[in-house]
């Protein structure tokens, strides 16, 4: 064979090559998202998981070229929508956005079988989305004004609280401030945020525990006053709201988060682009604003920090439902 046949069937071998891995490379980058997405919440509409779910479908749907839908799965404080994304094909179109009370509400609710996920291992942990300060608050009504105002209340006759449901974290708060302070304040579990907010409002339901996004209207018309933040330190959401050991209450350091998870065996490339997108999501100074008004801070970073929050609060939680004796109302 000549040197430039030689030469000629080597270059159209090499431009074959190139040729198949210009159409390959870019179809297996493309893999992933053929079709549209959805993320789970399991709780109602109207909520600050719902609110903050939509925001980040709406930025998902821009950057990954295919719709993501938000769908509502309420019930049993959560592990309904939980259990139902556990058993979801592990392919990245079934995501669950989850507050913390998806770490710990299967303790209170003892839920077994098909209704219960496995809370450290059942998940691919994608990205912490938020942090909530969650607060001490009272409707007007009740004329409570004060932190000591509540616990001589609370002495003198039965107050009840609301929350959005058993096992949330604002069940588990309720029942910790009751212990510490000596005081036996009701629970009245609600199906949601919303509800519960509302019955406050109504005057149906004197006191509730929760993140400031719901309330925050309401504080500013004068329906509802809020009494003590409940994390260790003062929010910079409402700075001149003290914190509950400021007034003597000790012991009482809760806070909300949420994160978004996958699947068990959602592929770690997928995990990682929905990673990378939200964290750069997150940074958005429109989201910031936005998750500011529904009472939450942006987190982020890596899949471990979340995996890592999670089973904290599992663990931490788990031994103060149990020390606590909380149950289901």
């Amino acid at each position: 064979m000549q040197p430039t046949r030689r030469h000629a069937l080597a270059l159209a071998a090499a431009l074959a090559v190139s040729t198949a891995a210009s159409f390959t490379t870019p179809a297996n980058a493309q893999a992933w998202p053929t079709k549209p997405i959805t993320i789970v919440v399991a709780y109602p509409a109207g909520g600050d998981a719902d609110a903050m779910a939509r925001l980040f479908a709406e930025k998902l749907t821009t950057r990954l070229g295919q719709p993501v839908l938000v769908d509502n799965k309420p019930g049993a404080s959560g592990t309904i929508g939980s259990t139902f994304v556990a058993k979801a094909a592990p392919d990245g179109y079934t995501l669950l956005l989850a507050p913390n009370t998806f770490a710990f509400a299967q303790f209170v609710l003892k839920t077994s079988g098909s209704a219960s996920y496995d809370v450290l291992n059942g998940f691919a942990p994608i990205v912490q989305t938020a942090v909530q300060p969650m607060f001490v608050a009272v409707s007007a009504a009740s004329g409570i004004k004060d932190i000591n105002g509540l616990v001589a209340q609370s002495r003198a006759r039965e107050l009840s609280y609301a929350s959005p449901g058993s096992g949330s974290p604002m069940h588990i708060l309720g029942e910790m401030f009751g212990h510490a302070a000596g005081v036996k304040i009701s629970h009245i579990p609600y199906k949601g945020v919303a509800p519960a907010v509302n019955d406050v409002l109504g005057g149906h339901v004197p006191v509730t525990y929760m993140t400031l996004g719901p309330i925050a209207p309401h504080v500013a018309a004068g329906k509802v006053t809020v009494l003590a933040v409940t994390d260790s330190q003062r929010s910079s959401l409402a700075p001149q709201v003290p914190t509950l050991a400021e007034l003597g209450i000790k012991g009482v350091d809760v806070s909300a988060w949420q994160g978004l998870f996958a699947p068990k065996g959602t592929p770690a490339a997928v995990v990682q682009v929905l990673n990378g997108h939200m964290n750069e999501i997150l940074r958005m100074p429109d989201v910031v604003a936005k998750m500011a008004v529904f009472g939450a801070l942006p987190a982020g970073g890596d899949p471990a920090r979340l995996e890592k929050t999670n089973a904290a609060d599992h663990a931490r939680f788990g031994k103060i439902i149990k020390d606590l004796g909380i149950q289901p109302d």
